[in-house]
């Protein structure tokens, strides 16, 4: 039906799964990507964002010139409908080739702040949205002075990065060295584009996390639902913390008063931003102060949550992405849905509970035969590691409850009944 430019992909989650949607409802896509080696199943297999592209054009994708040079001469030959990626790294390059093209899109420098999270809430200050106390500091000397000026405990991450990759929760200047070590040290991202290597220093907000799900056309933002999240703290270096999301469930158990002032505090948010056009998955804690933002992603939750609003709501975010990349109207899809197959639905990870090798799953033969489950994956043998952050996680189940809110708790009970058979680093077995 018409044939759109994806500018890189994530490789797991929403990068397996956009392909054969598009594939599905007709559509062809040309890959603008800068090492095509990457794309590939953890298993070695080719991954379905290379092998259902209708071409594979190499370029050097973190120059924005090159890029989008290189998206005209395809426009040249062929005729672009629309422009878009699942990895947020490549967001502000989606939409600098979209506005080249003419095709439907974000403006650039609002995509750019929303991937920033300094500048996100530099955007909030000015909008009046209430916001977490935070400084910013690109030295160890302003570091040690925010956190004293802020006062411990403090959330430090840095202002580019996902996944909840680097985040700390720091508690002393110590752990706070420590976590600005590790942030500031790292000078390219998982995709070699530059990072700031600044350090955004938060008030620790205190209470339930959640997420909103979300999709917003000519300014006007249309909430699909709010998702519950567990989030576990992991231990890290120097009496410092780490975040891990273990698990989510859509749609979240809140009361008409709560939802309403999430779903109100994070239309104010993404007014602020200037955000008219996308998709945004928006995390917040629910604090004794009211809702707050933990962050703001301007595109699909990840994570498995795009599978989790589908099966609820019967609305696909990864089909509202390729429909606001077309420029197509949402208000019939959002406005004519009847509902997904499931009241609720849930996702729960598996982690290691040590550093070693993985030799194998037990339990795992019992999900294809369990009704409740929807989807699985599971891990291949070879090296895990306790967690840091959400890379970490070595693989999930996926529940679908259709006539009540038992998702997530069938979800945990199903993970808490698979076991890692796990040989720790240095024992008899690895070192063998």
């Amino acid at each position: 039906m018409a044939t759109l430019l994806m500018i890189e992909s994530w490789l797991q989650s929403t990068g397996v799964k956009l392909p054969p949607l598009l594939r599905g409802s007709g559509h062809r896509y040309v890959l603008l990507a800068r090492d095509p080696a990457i794309y590939r199943l953890p298993g070695g297999g080719t991954h379905p964002v290379l092998e259902q592209a209708d071409e594979v054009v190499v370029v050097e994708t973190n120059d924005d010139d090159a890029t989008v040079e290189a998206a005209r001469a395809v426009a040249s030959r062929r005729r672009i409908c629309g422009v878009l990626t699942t990895c947020d790294y490549y967001l502000p390059v989606v939409a600098l080739v979209s506005a080249a093209l003419s095709l439907p899109g974000a403006p650039p420098d609002v995509l750019r702040a929303a991937t920033r999270k300094d500048l996100a809430r530099r955007a909030f200050a000015r909008g009046g949205v209430p916001d977490a106390a935070h400084a910013v500091a690109g030295t160890w000397r302003e570091a040690r002075k925010a956190a004293s000026d802020l006062g411990y405990p403090l959330v430090a991450k840095p202002v580019d990065l996902n996944s909840g990759t680097a985040v700390r929760r720091v508690v002393d200047e110590t752990s706070l060295a420590d976590a600005f070590a590790v942030i500031t040290g790292p000078e390219r991202n998982s995709r070699d584009q530059p990072l700031e290597r600044l350090v955004l220093l938060e008030a620790v907000l205190d209470g339930p996390e959640v997420s909103v799900e979300a999709v917003t056309q000519d300014g006007r933002t249309r909430v699909l639902g709010i998702t519950a999240k567990t989030v576990t703290e992991v231990a890290a270096p120097r009496g410092a913390t780490g975040y891990i999301e273990t698990g989510h469930l859509f749609p979240a158990p809140l009361d008409d008063v709560t939802r309403t002032a999430v779903e109100s505090h994070t239309v104010a948010a993404l007014a602020a931003l200037g955000y008219r056009h996308g998709l945004s998955h928006t995390e917040l804690r629910l604090t004794a102060a009211g809702p707050r933002v933990v962050e703001l992603n301007p595109r699909q939750g990840g994570g498995f949550v795009f599978d989790l609003v589908r099966l609820v709501t019967g609305v696909s975010p990864l089909a509202l992405l390729v429909d606001l990349s077309l420029g197509r109207d949402l208000d019939a899809t959002l406005d004519g849905s009847r509902g997904g197959a499931a009241a609720s639905a849930a996702v729960s990870f598996l982690i290691s509970q040590a550093d070693g090798v993985l030799r194998g799953v037990r339990g795992a033969e019992h999900l294809a035969h369990d009704p409740r489950v929807v989807a699985w994956e599971m891990p291949q043998p070879g090296r895990v590691v306790l967690p840091s952050d959400n890379n970490d996680r070595l693989g999930h189940v996926l529940v679908a409850d259709r006539t009540g809110r038992q998702a997530k708790a069938w979800a945990d009970e199903i993970v808490a009944g698979l076991v890692l058979d796990v040989d720790p680093i240095g024992s008899d077995a690895v070192t063998a």
